[in-house]
């Protein structure tokens, strides 16, 4: 769909204010319904945002689509932020929706002839505010970990062993899960773990992980693992650690409503409640609970994977034994 020769106003290599902005809102509008097929509460959210950016432009005195400058567009950006006596402020989320409908706006005029440059395509969204994981005390820790091995029989064990090695280790769901049982040297009392990109960390491991990770091994994988034999998945020995009820490997989303069951089964338990548990709740309160009890961030940032490329030289100093030492100093669980 194209405004081209249908706007009046329009008038390339003069100043005239060019094509009335209510028009081209509504020829956009059409673009975005016919041709692009956007759904209906899409279209009526970017509705709603051009027409306050509408009268934006009418109060600031532009008369036509041409006349809109870079400037009017920031100046758009941070009415939302601020709010008047008829709107609230917005949410650095809700006001870059905002904007991604007024740069569409500016570009479909463009492409469309209807004006000679794209006026925001400089404007950035405001980028919304990186929401963390909250850190959950030690107490909720032990709630969560004590409700994942309450049910009877091998899950029991195997859950509470797994959130032990979360907790323990700090390692991403995604890593526990494809932990082989030979990447676990109990002796040594460390585990190899693969992060992002196939990068390799050792991480020493606590002895309450040490120990549940022990009893399952003992008295609830070989269970798993038997129908894993017959289904020629392998036996008890070699094989991925954790294993679901089918003796196959256990899954990433499985291993998150394991936690998640967890934590309904917890219940308010600490201050516990469903809401403080994700995927990311016991790394990043493994993190924080070794900071509080005095660990040196850049270990700590060893210790989760997150060497930048502005530390990594430092990082490479750090020995495991190093590691070892200020783990069973700092973290809660390292020690009987």
């Amino acid at each position: 769909m194209t405004l081209t020769g249908t706007v009046p106003g329009t008038l390339p290599g003069t100043s005239a204010p060019g094509p009335d902005v209510e028009r081209v809102v509504g020829g956009y509008l059409d673009h975005l319904a016919v041709e692009r097929g956007l759904a209906a509460n899409t279209i009526t959210s970017y509705r709603r945002d051009l027409r306050r950016y509408t009268r934006f432009l009418a109060d600031a005195g532009v008369r036509g689509l041409g006349e809109v400058a870079e400037s009017d567009v920031t100046g758009f950006l941070a009415a939302l932020r601020q709010g008047d006596d008829e709107h609230p402020p917005l949410s650095a989320t809700s006001a870059a929706r905002a904007v991604v409908a007024v740069r569409g706006l500016h570009r479909f005029a463009l492409l469309d002839g209807l004006v000679p440059g794209d006026v925001a395509a400089e404007v950035r969204p405001p980028a919304p505010a990186r929401r963390l994981p909250k850190a959950i005390p030690v107490e909720a820790v032990v709630a969560l970990i004590e409700a994942a091995g309450s049910l009877e029989g091998p899950r029991g064990l195997r859950d509470r062993a797994l959130l032990e090695v979360l907790y323990g280790t700090g390692a991403r769901i995604s890593e526990a899960v494809g932990l082989a049982v030979d990447d676990l040297d109990r002796g040594q009392a460390v585990v190899r773990l693969a992060g992002k990109g196939g990068k390799e960390r050792i991480v020493p491991v606590g002895s309450y992980a040490l120990r549940a990770v022990e009893d399952y091994l003992v008295r609830a994988r070989p269970a798993l693992a038997m129908a894993g034999t017959r289904a020629g998945r392998g036996g008890v020995r070699g094989g991925r650690l954790f294993l679901n009820a089918r003796g196959g490997p256990l899954s990433r989303q499985s291993a998150w409503t394991i936690l998640q069951t967890a934590g309904e089964r917890a219940g308010g338990a600490a201050g516990l409640s469903v809401d403080h548990v994700s995927p990311h709740t016991l790394r990043h309160s493994f993190a924080t609970h070794l900071l509080d009890g005095g660990a040196d961030v850049r270990v700590v940032q060893e210790l989760l994977g997150h060497a930048s490329v502005t530390t990594t030289q430092v990082y490479t100093l750090v020995t495991v034994d190093k590691l070892r030492e200020v783990y069973a100093s700092s973290h809660p669980r390292a020690l009987s």
